[in-house]
């Protein structure tokens, strides 16, 4: 399906081709999204998950592609200002972006609820490495940016790319890069966001289940290198979140940029609040700095 709200050409396919991994049939568990107009602005019990395509205008391509995750504390997503405005944003910057619409963790649609988002997210990095050359993409520059819950998404892949969740081909998982903006990165007591604990992990997950999903315990000497954005007064997700990732990625010797906001509380995303245009250009000189964009 090709859509033209963005001055960018988009187009949305679906990203399984295949059965869905780790998924139960219930007619029941149905789709919600909600509209303004023509544009997706959030949908939850996502079933099907799909790839919604910003392809940058002719000349401009820079072999270049993000997947980006919006939030939603794994409950809902939201798609426009942390999905598809980041699209044509990004797009508009030559990087072809890919806005994935992942499952969110149910027991009524999965048989193991904790591994469905991450399937989802491996899957996207290797069906765009199966088809950089379709897309014009240079398989070394193919990164991710997350938002809140979808931060934890991203980090998530970040650190566990290696983790096998699926029967799938050899292509790598592996982001080049990550971007993360008030990231839900823990799930400890301390740090977590409850509520996308809660919807991951469920009511009283293991230590080892809390420690597994807790990506500044996962990271090594191979996490990619991140940018990391929060506000100080967030309420929900705690700015420690993103403070502890950055020291984890520093003790690794992890090539890493923070940049913290004294105000802007959460969910701030491509809002009109003037925090976003601050994050925006701050991000675009870091992916100058690491020759992502020209």
């Amino acid at each position: 399906m090709s859509i033209s709200l963005f001055s960018q050409k988009v187009k949305t396919i679906p990203l399984w081709n295949s059965k869905i991994p780790n998924a139960i049939s219930n007619q029941n568990y149905v789709e919600s999204p909600i509209y303004e107009g023509e544009i997706l602005t959030r949908t939850s019990q996502v079933v099907t998950p799909t790839l919604t395509v910003f392809s940058p205008k002719k000349g401009t391509k820079n072999g270049t592609a993000v997947v980006i995750f919006p939030g939603g504390g794994y409950q809902h997503l939201a798609m426009n200002k942390e999905g598809l405005k980041v699209g044509a944003w990004l797009s508009s910057l030559g990087v072809t972006a890919f806005v994935l619409k992942y499952r969110l963790p149910s027991d009524a649609i999965m048989t193991d609820k904790t591994i469905g988002p991450l399937q989802d997210a491996q899957e996207a990095m290797r069906y765009i490495r199966r088809h950089a050359t379709d897309y014009k993409l240079d398989v070394n520059k193919i990164g991710v940016l997350g938002f809140s819950a979808g931060g934890h998404l991203a980090a998530t892949l970040s650190t566990h790319y290696t983790d096998v969740v699926y029967e799938s081909d050899a292509i790598s998982a592996k982001p080049d890069f990550s971007i993360l903006i008030y990231p839900v990165i823990s799930m400890t007591d301390e740090l977590t966001h409850n509520g996308s604990r809660l919807h991951l992990l469920g009511e009283s997950p293991t230590k080892d289940m809390i420690t597994y999903y807790s990506n500044e315990l996962q990271v090594n000497e191979a996490t990619p290198p991140t940018f990391l954005v929060h506000a100080t007064n967030d309420k929900s997700v705690p700015v420690e979140n993103s403070v502890h990732y950055y020291l984890a990625l520093k003790e690794h010797e992890i090539d890493t940029e923070m940049h913290l906001f004294e105000k802007g509380g959460h969910g701030f995303g491509l809002s009109k609040d003037d925090i976003h245009l601050h994050w925006k250009r701050n991000c675009e000189n870091w992916l100058k700095a690491h020759k992502l964009i020209e």
